[in-house]
Order: structure tokens, then C-alpha cells, then sequence
């Protein structure tokens, strides 16, 4: 896919509040589309700087009239200590003493650049909510503005934008066009920004909500409130990667929360780590995580729920990553897998995705869990990366998992299904990481060994089906494939029996 890009920066509106020795100087400077700012600091020369390189703008250092005479030509400053020229996306940040005088300006370069949200265009038309992460400079306000405008103008959505700094929408009351037809909503003082969103979503009923920054509690907080009245939220947050927002306690919360579970003594030595682990709290905020690790380069996460449990499990977790070529066409590879914490706990989980990725997507397990939360289940196969189904009775499930104490309590829903032959598997306490444990031992036994095993049944069942045989002897199984095998029978009109004694225990098949 080939995509065209265009620039517009309003540039000779932010030239033409500088001082004239100033304006000029910029004006003769090569490479003007790459300038990202221009620092103005009282009694040092002023800079421009781009990307790669920083320029000296005069030998003369800035004077306090020199401030005075950009501060006439900009806009109020807010809370935040930041202003803007109207109808134009610029941002002026202000340095001050400690009696509040303005002593510098950072003189910051807004763009609109219409069709850099096509790399991930198809994510975000998904309606599910999305979460930009990035260090500074790298674009993600820009493709926050775009994304509005898409979802605006090319899909008719309603869209909100809360607008705190006006850096998305730029300064004054009529919000420049880089976002189409979406409407804006300006916060008065950075404080407040959550606040707004929840009254974006009470009062003008968008179907999309897009933030910049998300970086307090309570802003964390409102966004959860948002999505769970079905609300689609595009934001950024404070942050360069999903690992960064997992560490930080304030806005740990959009990717689910992290918890601390207190293992046994037994369990803790069985596994070899510490007694405390980690877990995911509660469902993401955010469903797809996008990191922007360049202008032109972005790492993917589809599933947000799911990456997060793999790397508190230990499993590698390996990224889509899209990157723009210069010749415009979006190219789309598998990044090499993030490396594993912790290895010996995660083993027999990072078995069952080795076997997914060289067997290809299983056939859905329909899974009976007694006694044990549905949730979890659901949230360690997504952590899996398996196909299950909950189902509410036991005879509808292939599997069974439940928890150890109920087990030996033999409970009469437990002892009909094992009389009837389904698998029953046990999670040693109600976690998540035990019952992701659990779920690993059932891909492992319907996908690994015994698949050799299920294939002697059927040529068995084939050569007495066809008169070639009467009966037939297979070789040794433990007892879950043995219980296959049986079932197999069964769905034949044929006989079976075992006979033997474990590790021998074997399987014969007659009319």
C-alpha cells in the first residue's frame, strides 16, 4: 500500500511573531521543513533546532524586549505555561523565575501531516480503543490529530476532542481543520482535563473520544469510566513503552492494573520463585497499544489483555511492527520476540505457543471450569493465546478444571464427568497464573504426543471396520489419551477396554 503524506505547518505565522533579526535569520536556514523548534533564553543566544542538528540564530544574546515582543504576538498563557497563535497548531512554552516572570521560550513547530494515520488506519477504524505510547518529539500528537480527522470526516463518527493544551486542535475558539468535522472541547486548566472528558461523554454524546497525555489518576480513572459506556478512546499517554505504563503505579491502571498474589510454600518452592507474583488486575482500558518508536515505524500490540499476561508470565512477547518505506509503501514484520523474565515458571506456556506457531490455530476446547473464576479462565487463554469456550454444564465441555480442594472433595458434578470420561485438570489455587498452568496442560496433551497415539486408534478402528481385524491391541497411554482413544472408539460403534498396569496401561478396540 503506497500512501501519500502532506505537510502543513503554517510556518511564517510562528516567523512573523519572532523579532525581525530573528525571523530573518530562521527564513535563510536550510532543511526548514525538519525545523522542530526555536529556544528564546534571557541573556543566551537563541537556537534553532532541528532533528539532527542545533543552528545559532544571531551572536547576540536575547533580551528581555526580545521576550516581550513574542509574548505580544501569541496567545494567553494557561496553567500549564503554555500558549499558542490562533488557527495554527505552534506551541509557545514559557520558563519563568520564581516570581513569575517569563525568562524563556520554547517556540515549538506544529504540524499537520494528513495521511500518517493510514500505517495503523485499519486499527483504528476498529472501534476498539487505542492507546499511542512514545518519547517526546515522536509524533504522537500528530497522529492523534489525524486520527480524529479520519474518524471525523472518512467514517462520519461523532468526535470529541478534549483539547488541554490546545496542542491538538491549536490556540483560539475555532479549532484549526487538521481535524476535520471533529469537535473540540478546550480545558481550562491542565488540572481539570478529567473532568471534561467525563463531561464530553455526558453531554455531547461522541462516539469517539480523543485525549492527549493521560497522566494522573484521575484521568486514568475517567478513562475507564469512558470506555466502559461503550465509548471508543484514541489517547497517548506518559511513556515509551507497554513496559514503562506496567511499571508506573498511576497509569498501570490502562492496561489493567498490576496485582501482587502471595503463592504457597509449597507452590512457591515447586516453581522456584519468591512467594509474591504478579498479576493482571482487571480488564485493559485500552484493547490495542500502539508504540511509536518512529516517525515512520510503530510496534503493534493487538491485544492488550493478552500481551500483558505473557509478559508477567515470562512468555516472549513479539510485536507487529509497520514501518514506512520512503518510496511511501507500508511494510509489515514480526519483531523478534521481547525476552523472557522468567523462564523456569513459564515453560510449559511458551510450549503451547512454540506449537501454535508450527501446527497452526487448534480446534476451540470447550472448557468447564467448577469452581473456579470464568474470567480468569477467559483472561489466561487470551494470555495463552488458545481458543476455549465456557460452557455452563459439565457434559457440554471436553475439559474439566478445577481447583485442587475440590477434587478430593469428589463432588457429584466431578464424579459424573470423570465417570464419563472427560479430562478433568487441576489448578492449585485460583490464580491466574495456575489456571493459565492449567489451560497449557490441556494444548499440551490435545496437540503434543499423543497425536501419534490418536492416529493408531484410527487406523485401528479403519482395519476392523473394513474385516481386517477383530481386535486390535494399541500401545501403552497414560491415562488422558487412553480416555481418547476410547472416545474415538465409541464414535465408531466399536468396543474398548484397558488392561494392565501403569506405565504399561494399554487400549484394545474390538467389535
Amino acid at each position: 500500500m503506497t500512501v501519500d503524506r502532506t505537510v502543513t505547518d503554517d510556518l511564517d505565522a510562528l516567523l512573523r511573531s519572532l523579532p525581525p533579526y530573528l525571523d530573518q535569520r530562521v527564513r535563510g536556514l536550510d532543511g526548514l521543513e525538519g525545523l522542530l523548534e526555536i529556544v528564546m533564553d534571557l541573556g543566551r543566544r537563541p537556537e534553532a533546532r532541528f532533528a539532527d542538528r542545533e543552528e545559532d540564530l544571531a551572536e547576540r544574546e536575547v533580551t528581555p524586549e526580545d521576550i516581550a515582543f513574542v509574548m505580544s504576538r501569541i496567545g494567553q498563557f494557561g496553567g500549564d505555561n503554555r500558549a499558542g497563535i490562533e488557527r495554527t497548531l505552534h506551541r509557545i512554552s514559557a520558563l519563568r523565575n520564581r516570581a513569575g516572570k517569563v525568562v524563556g521560550l520554547t517556540l515549538r513547530v506544529g504540524r499537520a501531516v494528513y495521511g500518517t494515520v493510514h500505517i495503523i488506519r485499519d486499527v483504528i477504524e476498529s472501534g476498539k480503543s487505542v492507546l499511542l505510547v512514545g518519547r517526546p518529539g515522536v509524533g504522537k500528537t500528530t497522529l492523534l490529530r489525524e486520527a480524529a480527522r479520519v474518524l471525523a470526516d472518512e467514517l462520519g463518527k461523532r468526535v470529541v476532542v478534549v483539547d488541554t493544551s490546545n496542542e491538538i486542535a491549536g490556540d483560539g475558539d475555532i479549532p484549526h481543520p487538521g481535524i476535520g468535522r471533529a469537535r473540540r472541547m478546550q480545558v481550562p486548566t491542565p488540572a481539570l482535563q478529567h473532568a471534561v472528558m467525563i463531561e464530553a461523554v455526558e453531554n455531547h454524546m461522541p462516539e469517539v473520544v480523543v485525549i492527549d497525555e493521560i497522566g494522573t489518576e484521575q484521568e486514568a480513572a475517567a478513562s475507564r469510566t469512558i470506555a466502559e459506556r461503550g465509548v471508543q478512546l484514541i489517547a497517548t499517554a506518559h511513556g515509551n513503552s507497554l513496559e514503562n505504563l506496567m511499571l508506573n503505579p498511576t497509569l498501570s491502571d490502562l492496561v489493567g492494573g498490576i496485582q501482587t498474589v502471595t503463592l504457597s510454600d509449597e507452590e512457591a518452592r515447586r516453581r522456584g520463585t519468591q512467594k509474591s507474583v504478579l498479576e493482571r488486575k482487571a480488564p485493559p482500558t485500552f484493547q490495542v497499544l500502539v508504540e511509536i518508536q518512529a516517525h515512520q515505524r510503530m510496534a503493534i500490540y493487538p491485544d492488550t489483555a493478552q500481551t500483558v499476561d505473557a509478559i508477567l508470565l515470562g512468555v516472549p512477547v513479539a510485536p507487529e511492527i509497520r514501518e514506512r518505506t520512503p518510496e511511501g509503501q507500508v511494510e509489515v514484520t514480526s519483531a523478534p520476540p521481547r525476552s523472557a523474565r522468567r523462564e523456569d515458571e513459564a515453560e510449559s506456556q511458551r510450549g503451547v505457543a512454540r506449537q501454535l506457531q508450527t501446527s497452526g490455530r487448534p480446534e476451540i476446547v470447550k472448557v468447564y471450569p467448577f469452581g473456579i473464576s470464568w474470567n480468569r479462565v477467559e483472561d489466561a487463554a487470551r494470555g495463552l493465546g488458545v481458543p476455549i469456550a465456557i460452557v455452563r454444564e459439565p457434559e457440554e465441555a471436553d475439559v474439566v478444571i478445577t481447583l485442587k480442594n475440590y477434587y478430593r472433595r469428589k463432588t457429584p458434578r466431578l464424579r459424573d464427568a470423570e465417570q464419563s470420561g472427560i479430562p478433568i485438570f487441576i489448578a492449585r489455587s485460583n490464580s491466574a497464573t495456575q489456571i493459565a498452568s492449567a489451560l497449557a496442560s490441556v494444548f499440551e496433551m490435545r496437540r503434543g504426543p499423543e497425536e501419534s497415539a490418536l492416529d493408531e486408534v484410527r487406523g485401528a478402528i479403519a482395519a476392523i471396520q473394513n474385516g481386517q481385524a477383530e481386535e486390535i491391541e494399541l500401545a501403552p497411554q497414560p491415562a488422558l489419551v487412553r480416555r481418547l482413544q476410547h472416545e474415538l472408539a465409541e464414535r465408531a460403534n466399536l468396543s474398548s477396554s484397558s488392561s494392565g498396569h501403569d506405565p504399561y496401561r494399554r487400549v484394545q478396540i474390538y467389535r
